[in-house]
């Protein structure tokens, strides 16, 4: 479905990531891990056709992103970014901004079917109960729910997610992530996350892209991405990692500063 051929790009004269292949088949649910200024949200930035490559291609179904239309591009890929957004306008009017990307020439109003979309993705992520009310009086949880909801209302292929659950707290982390993990089974909809937490990461993705100084360091299910000499070569820190007694996933255990002093001790 997509196709990441020899990507390099950045900002200006600064390059940020370097040579990145891989691909992508519809369905999946790949996360995208590394240390911070690696060059994760750049790289959600270059699918999403926010930035242009320097060098290479971004394949959609064979197509290059770079010639598609806005329009046809919106149809395809949805994007949920990391800062939801907090304004005046009511939920249902944000979501219905989703479906522009599928207004007929000279459409200006939402049409019945964009209504029932709109009305659909609210139901899905839970929502319903809130499209009258304004986005500057939900909680930052319901706000990450409207940004997913306004993504499905464009009826995407394709669902790239920046850091959705950044400042929420457990419960939320969990609830977003199995709403997102719900829509990738039920619509075999593809999708591509970006997660500073390794244990949501192992837990949630199917696959795992770790990316390290701008480059591919790893790519696999996550067994085969974090084990503890990988997580301690790019990270620098000491961890252990063990198995999930319940999934089976490895799950990260972090060795703070004093435990380490005392087993450089004893040692």
């Amino acid at each position: 479905m997509l196709k990441i051929i020899n990507l390099t790009c950045g900002y200006g004269a600064k390059t940020v990531l370097y040579d990145i292949s891989f691909n992508i088949n519809r369905g999946e649910f790949l996360g995208i891990i590394g240390p911070n200024g690696s060059g994760k949200t750049t790289l959600l930035r270059a699918l999403s056709r926010a930035i242009a490559p320097m060098i290479g291609e971004i394949l959609m179904e064979g197509k290059n992103i770079r010639t598609a239309p806005s329009k046809e591009l919106a149809r395809d890929i949805a994007v949920v970014s990391q800062n939801p957004p907090l304004n005046h306008m009511s939920v249902e009017e944000f979501i219905l901004l989703g479906r522009i990307p599928h207004y007929q020439r000279f459409q200006f109003l939402e049409a019945k079917k964009d209504l029932e979309i709109a009305g659909r993705s609210m139901d899905l992520t839970g929502i319903f109960k809130l499209k009258s009310q304004s986005l500057s009086q939900i909680s930052g949880g319901e706000r990450q729910l409207v940004l997913i909801a306004r993504a499905l209302a464009q009826e995407p292929k394709v669902l790239l997610l920046d850091e959705p659950t950044a400042h929420l707290d457990i419960a939320h982390q969990v609830g977003i992530l199995d709403l997102i993990k719900r829509l990738n089974k039920e619509f075999a909809l593809t999708v591509i996350i970006v997660l500073h937490d390794l244990n949501l990461a192992s837990e949630y993705c199917q696959k795992l892209l770790l990316i390290n100084k701008g480059r591919i360091h790893k790519i696999g299910r996550s067994d085969e991405v974090l084990d503890y000499q990988t997580i301690e070569e790019v990270y620098k820190t000491i961890v252990v990692v063990e198995k999930n007694p319940l999934s089976h996933k490895p799950y990260i255990l972090l060795v703070s500063g004093e435990e380490r002093q005392k087993r450089g001790k004893e040692a």
